[in-house]
């Protein structure tokens, strides 16, 4: 039960993040380009390389921390940082055709499962 608290106070903290990242760029960013994800997915990918690393190199920080840094805050402010954190550690391990795989399918499958999801919807 402990575990769940802390990625749900992490996810938490993560969406409210998200939400004022968004805006903040909306007021300042008047554009057509998605710049308030763009940002929020950038930034989630610094967070969650800087939480890694650190907590990777601190042997003895709790495991509690870990959930409530990477997979609460990161997973709560985007999920595009968890994608990314393991495409880096698929690379670092020599694992290139299981990177590219993940990458390839995740963007077009995604993208196809958005767009059969908007047709469904619409035929409602």
């Amino acid at each position: 039960m402990k575990t769940i608290f802390y990625i749900a106070l992490g996810g938490g903290l993560g969406s409210v993040l998200r939400y004022l990242t968004t805006v903040v760029m909306n007021k300042y960013v008047q554009t057509a380009f998605p710049y308030a994800t763009f940002i929020t997915n950038i930034i989630g990918c610094l967070l969650i390389g800087l939480f890694f690393g650190y907590l990777e190199k601190q042997n003895a920080v709790s495991q509690d921390l870990k959930l409530f840094l990477i997979t609460g805050f990161c997973g709560g402010y985007t999920t595009f940082s968890a994608f990314s954190n393991e495409n880096v550690q698929l690379l670092q391990s020599n694992q290139m055709l299981i990177a590219f795989l993940y990458i390839s399918l995740s963007v077009f499958l995604g993208l196809m499962a958005t767009w059969a999801g908007l047709t469904i919807a619409k035929g409602l």
